[in-house]
């Protein structure tokens, strides 16, 4: 159960948002000292071991998606469980859990959709950077006064040790390394989950991934997983095109490429968050076919789409929030499509940084180049 010890963590703290790029020479994140107090009823502490980098970290530094600051960072991460309070029942200490950032209330109209709509509660409290309950764990200290801290998307992945509401946490078993663990929580659980749960895909599918990113490239190897009929990898770069074909996509191409030459498919996951991928989307999107839209756009952007085609071809456009997902429910079914050898997800992690580096990775995550990169705690 709970102890009532205050730790001192060290975690990557975001002071200001919409600094000017490159972070490695403007360092709007700085690596801090921090108070972690205890879990409350209904939390657990982790030991964070492995936490991922997705753009959506990048959104809040770059201003895409204003959040309280200072906040500690990090919302794709898995840990150890090492404290649990007052009536948790879902997990125990010394499990291995993936932390993902949506915690869900069980109580609201939302949570009763079967994860199409995400949690009603859960959705503000990430806003307002606090916990489910409302709770606030986290103090900067070092040069005056302890300085509250917000907690980004219920987690706060980027540090030594986090408290969560264990509604944030799904066991996974112990053969399951951190890294993979890590990415489960948000890679896996948007881009696969949106397959599997918003497009509702099956082995007559021909689907297209737009954006070959961790989330894509998540959703490509689920698609592959699921032994679909076609898939098909679209990206500006080239570089992740021939990563895809070697990872087995059946065809690759640019997106002028892919409107070219008359790509058409059942599903198509768009998986960039800008206004022209979303464009490319629909204009590849077959007879009947679904454009499942997991990526977060500026605020404001807007793109252009001919409304005659969804009536004429009987298409659909569906939105997905973390794909979807019951984490409890799907979480499982993605840990078994990796043990059963199907889902490699090592693949998606392509280097792993040291917490220092923050500023410097997320340089490279904005650039476009990398996959997953993966900071690793001891």
């Amino acid at each position: 159960m709970s102890s009532d010890i205050t730790r001192v963590i060290r975690g990557a703290v975001l002071n200001e948002i919409g600094a000017q790029p490159p972070y490695a020479q403007s360092q709007p994140i700085s690596i801090d000292e921090l108070t972690l107090s205890a879990p409350l009823a209904g939390q657990a502490l982790i030991r964070i071991e492995a936490a991922g980098l997705c753009h959506s970290d990048l959104s809040v530094v770059n201003g895409s998606r204003p959040r309280p600051v200072p906040m500690l960072l990090g919302h794709e991460a898995a840990g150890i469980v090492e404290e649990i309070g007052e009536g948790v029942e879902n997990i125990a200490v010394g499990q291995r859990v993936v932390l993902t950032f949506l915690p869900r209330c069980g109580e609201c109209e939302a949570c009763a959709t079967n994860g199409k709509l995400p949690c009603s509660k859960g959705s503000a409290t990430n806003n307002e950077g606090v916990l489910l309950d409302g709770s606030r764990h986290l103090n900067r200290i070092g040069g005056g006064a302890p300085e509250p801290v917000a907690h980004h998307l219920g987690v706060s992945g980027f540090a030594t040790y986090a408290v969560i509401d264990a509604k944030s946490a799904v066991p996974v078993h112990d053969d399951v390394p951190p890294d993979i663990a890590a990415v489960l929580g948000c890679a896996v659980l948007t881009g696969g989950g949106a397959l599997l749960n918003a497009a509702e895909v099956t082995k007559d599918s021909r689907v297209a991934i737009v954006g070959l990113g961790g989330v894509g490239m998540a959703g490509l190897l689920t698609a592959l997983a699921l032994d679909c009929k076609e898939v098909i990898a679209i990206d500006a770069q080239p570089s992740k095109l021939e990563l895809a074909k070697s990872w087995g996509a059946h065809a690759a191409y640019t997106p002028t490429e892919a409107v070219e030459q008359g790509v058409s498919c059942d599903v198509v996951l768009e998986a960039v968050g800008h206004p022209r991928a979303f464009e490319t989307a629909f204009k590849i999107l077959g007879l009947g076919g679904t454009l499942v839209t997991v990526g977060l756009p500026a605020p404001g952007a807007t793109a252009e789409i001919e409304p005659l085609q969804l009536t004429a071809k009987a298409q659909r456009i569906i939105g997905s929030y973390l794909g979807t997902a019951v984490p409890a429910r799907d979480v499982p079914k993605f840990e078994q499509l990796w043990r059963d050898g199907k889902l490699p997800l090592e693949k998606l992690v392509t280097q792993e940084i040291e917490l220092e580096n923050i500023n410097e990775a997320m340089d490279a995550l904005a650039s476009g180049t990398v996959l997953r990169q993966v900071i690793r705690f001891s």
